[in-house]
């Protein structure tokens, strides 16, 4: 009976194993055709009481501006990476870290969305290990495009609104098909900080990061070429 216990163990711990491995691959393959039907970070806002509105459309129906002034405020170097890291960027992280420094943010678009469709918020190691396992497999896994149309469909643009027609409606009274580069600008710059921030009403520090990333927007050229 010992032994039988000992072997159920290990095929329990065999099937957890395979759970763990194959799992996120698999939801992975899955959504790159298939729309995720709501994000972890959607559930704990909807429970916070912050509602949940988001409508999915597909690239095509994004105004180009968009995910171009996203690329220019959060990620310039989104469609050059390989295996959806700045690894530039990492490595200044772990430098300052080892000079006894605040470590600047390395996430990029991919890590983001990496994060969103699986983890919880926060900055906690675990959650940090976790997106770095899955990011790779997102990048490699689901071509750029992709993973701009994932990202602009499911990320936190104000309390409860998610996705870009639901912020472009919310914020512009507008479809995403027809944002201008100065709305476009305006959504990419409360990116970091959602629940504090409004696309609609921006403080004069917002305006002077829009017209930041309205400029980079002409600056980036070939950089930009995968959002197209």
């Amino acid at each position: 009976m010992r032994g039988a216990g000992r072997g159920g163990w290990r095929r329990w711990l065999l099937r957890a194993a395979l759970l763990l491995l194959l799992g996120p691959p698999l939801l992975i393959l899955l959504f790159r055709f298939v729309p995720p039907p709501a994000t972890p970070l959607m559930l704990i806002r909807a429970v916070q009481g912050h509602g949940l509105a988001k409508d999915w459309v597909d690239y095509g129906r994004i105004d180009r501006a968009l995910p171009r002034a996203v690329i220019a405020a959060e990620d310039n170097l989104f469609c050059e990476q390989m295996l959806g890291f700045d690894f530039d960027a990492l490595r200044g992280q772990v430098a300052a870290a080892l000079e006894g420094e605040r470590p600047r943010g390395a996430s990029t678009i991919t890590m983001q969305v990496a994060k969103n469709l699986f983890l919880w918020p926060g900055r906690d190691p675990l959650r940090k290990v976790l997106e770095a396992w899955l990011t790779p497999q997102v990048a490699l896994l689901w071509p750029k495009r992709r993973v701009l149309e994932v990202y602009l469909n499911i990320v936190e643009f104000g309390p409860g609104v998610y996705g870009a027609e639901a912020a472009a409606r919310a914020f512009f009274n507008r479809p995403a098909a027809d944002l201008t580069a100065q709305q476009a600008a305006q959504l990419a710059v409360v990116l970091p900080a959602p629940l504090q921030w409004s696309a609609a009403a921006p403080t004069p520090y917002l305006r002077e990061r829009a017209a930041t990333v309205r400029r980079r927007m002409g600056q980036l050229g070939p950089l930009l070429a995968c959002a197209e």
